[in-house]
């Protein structure tokens, strides 16, 4: 009897390895979603009695994107009258990343390039010029779902009409320390009163400045 529920427990065992094997599994985008978030304006609390403190009443600023990888790539900005081309693919502007429209939300007024940002959701482009870069904040409508025949809503930076523009910076460049394998967009510098939008790929960096207003 033993010998008999230890085959039939094999053949259950096997048959479910094979279940799993030939189980398509579900593939990773090549280039993965990623989000840049601060929170600004809050408290924190005292420690309490297991030394833990908690932070309340901040508000959110974030920047969500699509985050594309080398993959042994290089010179990914190119040079001279090809600069930006490959990241630009064939749309007027970068996307400030890859795949969907680059979007800043902000839950607080924010200020950049002296203009007033009023708390909502903006789409996020480069200009991509070889002395520097500049950073673009648009109104422009956006697709969630890629439509061809759609000829006003921006996908990534395809369709792009500058009469959206709300801001445009100039961004200062940097060198990072290091290649950075994987687009990377973060909050850097942060104080309460504002800090730097940072991006950087490869050996290319740049970063523009912000502040945060009161309501």
């Amino acid at each position: 009897m033993k010998t008999i529920r230890a085959s039939i427990t094999g053949l259950l065992l096997f048959g479910l390895a094979n279940l799993s094997i030939g189980q398509e599994q579900p593939r990773k985008p090549m280039s993965p979603v990623g989000v840049a978030a601060t929170q600004v304006g809050g408290k924190w609390s005292a420690p309490d009695k297991d030394g833990e403190r908690t932070y309340t009443g901040g508000k959110w600023i974030e920047i969500t994107y699509g985050r594309p990888v080398l993959r042994g790539r290089t010179s990914i900005f190119g040079a001279g009258a090809e600069y930006g081309k490959q990241v630009n693919a064939g749309a007027p502007l970068w996307r400030a990343g890859a795949n969907v429209t680059t979007t800043l939300n902000t839950e607080v007024p924010l200020e950049i390039g002296g203009k007033r940002l009023e708390p909502g959701e903006y789409s996020l482009f480069v200009d991509l010029k070889e002395p520097g870069w500049t950073l673009v904040i648009s109104k422009q409508p956006r697709q969630e779902k890629y439509d061809a025949n759609e000829k006003t809503k921006t996908w990534g930076a395809f369709n792009y009409d500058s009469k959206f523009d709300v801001v445009r910076v100039p961004m200062k460049m940097v060198t990072p320390a290091f290649s950075v394998d994987q687009f990377t967009i973060a909050f850097v510098d942060m104080t309460d009163q504002g800090g730097k939008i940072g991006m950087a790929w490869e050996k290319t960096g740049a970063v523009a400045p912000f502040k945060v207003l009161s309501s």
